[in-house]
């Protein structure tokens, strides 16, 4: 898909920001991966870059050794453990007026060369763009399907029910979008995990919605930023790895339970109306069904 020529009403009006770059990374005891971040993000770009670290209740005191080594890194103690979403927007509403481009990301990354002046470059392309996300490799160097269409309530409910027992079924595959050969196009959501964001498009949409405390937070960015005129744009020319995975052992039953209620959560909020309930109610069965199996893997992986 080629970007559009012409600037949308809402990017138009895009005056306030300058044009500094910033990282915002949500830490919560990441002192095993975080020196490995801000080592490669040194290379991921030939501009001057700051990071603020939001930190959510570090107890390795990992980001208050990075912010005294290092003179572009910042910690913003949150005050506890606000969650992911809520920890990006206060580290967002730290920076000045000066800073029109804000990089958000987990701290469990590794960048690859140049990778951040790749979606800075396709910023370039899209000026309508308001969310642009790299290629993500996990450790194994698989392909992490990191721009998807949104999960209506149909496809939704069928890539719950079937993913863990059929995953080549349509409503996952639809969902997914993965494709052999990865081109930058546009997407209904953009995984929060690493994303480059147009300030203005950011606080149009008044950041992160805050209830989401764990996951699905990203897929209502994306939403909205479309409602508002905002494209997202996947930019597989920046890549980067993940270096502990998204589908990885880590994640604990209280994990895996929040994953599946926000899942619940974001598709109840977007179909309300009363006809749609049979629907909503498939749509928790299968989820609740999809969670008995991801915690049943969990314990015979333990």
């Amino acid at each position: 898909m080629r970007p559009p020529r012409t600037m949308s009403r809402v990017t138009a009006a895009s005056t306030r920001y300058g044009d500094r770059v910033a990282v915002v990374t949500v830490t919560y005891t990441s002192g095993d991966v975080l020196e490995r971040f801000l080592d490669t993000l040194v290379k991921a770009s030939s501009r001057e870059v700051t990071v603020v670290l939001a930190d959510n209740g570090s107890s390795d005191e990992a980001p208050q050794r990075a912010a005294r080594e290092r003179e572009n890194v910042r910690v913003l103690p949150t005050g506890g453990n606000l969650g992911y979403g809520t920890a990006a927007n206060r580290g967002v509403a730290e920076l000045d007026d000066s800073f029109g481009w804000v990089v958000i990301a987990n701290p469990d990354l590794e960048w690859e060369p140049g990778s951040l002046d790749e979606l800075l470059a396709a910023a370039e392309r899209w000026p309508q763009g308001g969310a642009f996300g790299p290629l993500i490799r996990e450790a194994d160097g698989s392909i992490y399907p990191s721009a998807r269409s949104l999960p209506s309530l149909v496809r939704g409910a069928g890539h719950a029910i079937f993913a863990d027992i059929w995953p080549n079924n349509p409503w996952t595959k639809a969902y997914l979008q993965t494709t052999s050969q990865p081109r930058e196009r546009t997407a209904g959501w953009l995984s929060g995990s690493c994303l480059l964001l147009r300030r203005q498009a950011f606080e149009d949409v008044k950041g992160f919605d805050e209830r989401f405390f764990m996951y699905f937070e990203d897929v209502d960015l994306g939403e909205r930023l479309t409602r508002r005129g905002w494209l997202n744009v996947y930019v597989p020319s920046a890549q980067v790895m993940h270096i502990q995975g998204h589908a990885t052992s880590r994640e604990t039953e209280a994990m895996l339970i929040a994953h599946h209620d926000s899942a619940y959560r974001y598709l109840a909020n977007r179909y309300s109306h009363p006809l749609l309930r049979p629907m909503l109610w498939l749509l928790r069965l299968g989820l609740a069904v999809r969670l008995r199996i991801a915690l049943r893997k969990r314990t015979r992986s333990s």
